[in-house]
């Protein structure tokens, strides 16, 4: 099973490209953006040494799909997706926030909450709530995009204060954020499942802002099953759930969380393959479609590069 890791086109027009954790973004003409989802995994902030075959796939087709069921609430950067681990858009200035939307106490917010936190964000929590529990209504949570390390919460007053947004567009931005995670959690609740928490990239061009990057995929957003939620909410036992927090725990299970002295463990073939399973199983649910490998016959980046280049002839 082959995986791209790595990539270096060098499309008709292109100025700059920018290799992320995971998606490697080539700046056409200062108009376009070629969106690469490689096999790339990441976890507590590096990169695994072995990709996952079709994850790329996988969180491309995903994106690209949840970007079309939400087109009618604000518009988006997605013009094609020419290949199966590509997205071509408009190139926008972003906002330097993620927007984080929860619907239920879980993951770093319960972390936070069992420390005694009653507020983040700006947002007032509840006293006595339990871990999983639903929020009255979804609390968003926002945090700025730091160009290395960890992405630090932020409150809206913060955001306007400090000039990154100013109030018209967080206003803007945010009424976007709670209607698309309401359209998000209808279409994950079609699909037995519960769309728990996601984050959201917004950015501006020609004074328009435009929902920018990927949505509702497994590596930016937690879904729970819906069947036996309330069950194991009061019995207190972990919820069984859809993300990539699998890896993570699989991950600590073998010492690793990146921290000093700790070392990553072997990743084999065969968990390789066990992690393209999953995700695979994960497109499957989100979706309720069989999901389609593409070729993996031949050189997957030529097949890219042909792909992208034939596309763009027709810009």
């Amino acid at each position: 099973m082959k995986a791209l890791t790595k990539t270096d086109f060098h499309f008709e027009g292109q100025k700059s490209v920018y290799h992320g954790k995971v998606r490697d973004v080539y700046n056409i003409n200062d108009d376009l953006m070629v969106m690469v989802a490689t096999d790339r995994i990441s976890a507590f902030d590096v990169v695994l040494p072995k990709g996952i075959p079709f994850k790329g796939q996988v969180l491309n087709q995903i994106a690209a799909k949840f970007l079309d069921a939400t087109s009618d609430i604000c518009p988006n950067w997605k013009l094609a997706t020419p290949d199966p681990m590509v997205t071509v858009g408009l190139k926008c200035e972003g906002f330097r926030v993620e927007m984080i939307i929860r619907s239920i106490l879980t993951g770093s917010a319960w972390r936070e909450y069992k420390k005694g936190c009653r507020e983040i964000c700006g947002v007032k929590l509840p006293e006595g709530m339990k871990e999983n529990q639903r929020f009255p209504e979804p609390i968003i949570t926002p945090t700025t995009k730091a160009d290395e390390g960890h992405d630090l919460n932020i409150s809206k007053e913060e955001i306007i204060a400090q000039g990154i947004m100013s109030a018209e567009d967080y206003a803007v931005v945010e009424d976007y954020t709670r209607k698309l995670f309401n359209r998000g959690q209808e279409i994950a609740v079609r699909q037995g499942l519960i769309l728990v928490d996601t984050k959201y990239e917004f950015g501006k061009r020609d004074g328009k802002i435009y929902l920018i990057d990927e949505i509702h995929t497994p590596d930016s957003s937690r879904y729970f099953y819906a069947d036996g939620y309330e069950e194991k909410f009061e019995k207190g036992e972990p919820q069984r759930q859809l993300s990539k927090e699998f890896v993570r725990q699989w991950l600590i299970e073998h010492n690793f969380m990146n921290e000093p002295g700790q070392q990553m463990p072997e990743i084999t073939d065969e968990y390789a393959a066990s992690v393209s399973d999953r995700y695979i199983e994960l497109y499957e649910h989100i979706t309720g479609e069989k999901f389609d490998k593409a070729a993996e016959e031949g050189d997957i980046a030529a097949r890219i590069e042909k792909n992208v280049s034939a596309y763009l002839k027709t810009r």
